[in-house]
């Protein structure tokens, strides 16, 4: 039996769901892709597939050896393409999450542009604001905004972001401008779900000085955009990212405060499982993110 064929045929059959039209795309009789995956299952003494006269299923050890065949074989596929230095035309589908305002703001120009260049490259993207288990849910890639992931993962650093206090003129106006963190305490704040803790924002003076203080205010939201929106409209203070308000920054919408602090930056990494092999069109992506991210900073 030839082992990587195996391979190839169970694939197929899983991800085509009937062995009648696994063989109809690998150009073979039924008969011979049924006889495939009956070697493969006597091979490793275990049953790979439940089989009804209605659908097929993966038993518990099929699901663990597809993930892990499907990974040889791109394994196998990348080695061949880095031999024939076909590498560098990237093709296939790069698996993508990253948080909903990151993704909107940031990573979607980014994937444009990219396809403009490498049009055999597909995307499927995930946007969510959970940890998201790459290994347990089959991504390639996350962009995540702090922490970089268990140990089980690689982190590479890719940029900077941080938090900008700021307000609409209007607003100032009618409350008057902070002049330290702590007079925030007296203004209306917008505080944000996944902010730990939620009501406590943290600045760094310019003698390094590290000041608390706790905010207040008619707004609690799980929106990043939210609260900038809020904010342009007068309704209040927002702390918020700098990718989300840079744009209100520069048209005057919004107004910087506290000029003489700052937030801690918050460093942004493409996370990605640990693997001998990275893919091609997933390493080709990264290095784009990061002179993309460069260029920016």
């Amino acid at each position: 039996m030839d082992r990587f064929t195996a391979l190839r045929v169970f694939a197929q059959v899983v991800e085509s769901g009937s062995f009648s039209r696994a063989a109809e795309r690998l150009g073979l009789s039924t008969t011979a892709v049924s006889r495939q995956v009956a070697e493969l299952e006597a091979h490793l003494q275990t049953r790979l597939l439940n089989r009804t006269t209605r659908r097929l299923s993966l038993t518990e050890s099929g699901q663990a050896f597809y993930g892990r065949a499907v990974q040889l074989l791109h394994d196998l596929q990348e080695a061949e393409q880095e031999a024939s230095k076909a590498a560098i035309t990237p093709r296939g589908t790069i698996r993508l999450t990253t948080s909903l305002n990151f993704g909107t703001r940031q990573v979607a120009p980014a994937i444009a542009a990219f396809l403009a260049q490498h049009p055999g490259v597909k995307f499927d993207v995930q946007l969510s604001d959970r940890i998201v288990d790459l290994v347990e849910e089959g991504f390639d890639l996350a962009i995540r905004i702090g922490g970089g992931g268990s140990d089980n993962l690689v982190a590479r650093k890719l940029g900077e972001t941080r938090l900008v206090a700021c307000a609409a003129p209007g607003y100032l106006a009618r409350r008057g401008t902070p002049a330290t963190p702590q007079d925030l305490a007296r203004h209306d704040c917008f505080t944000y779900e996944y902010a730990l803790p939620r009501s406590q924002w943290r600045f760094r003076g310019r003698d390094g000085r590290e000041e608390t203080v706790r905010v207040s205010g008619p707004v609690h939201s799980n929106s990043g955009d939210l609260n900038a929106a809020l904010a342009v409209r007068g309704a209040g203070v927002a702390f918020e990212p700098d990718f989300i308000v840079d744009d209100e920054l520069r048209a005057g919408r919004l107004i910087a405060l506290l000029p003489a602090y700052a937030s801690a930056p918050s460093p942004i990494y493409a996370v990605y499982p640990t693997r001998k092999h990275l893919s091609a069109k997933v390493r080709l992506f990264v290095d784009y993110l990061a002179e993309r991210f460069a260029e920016r900073a």
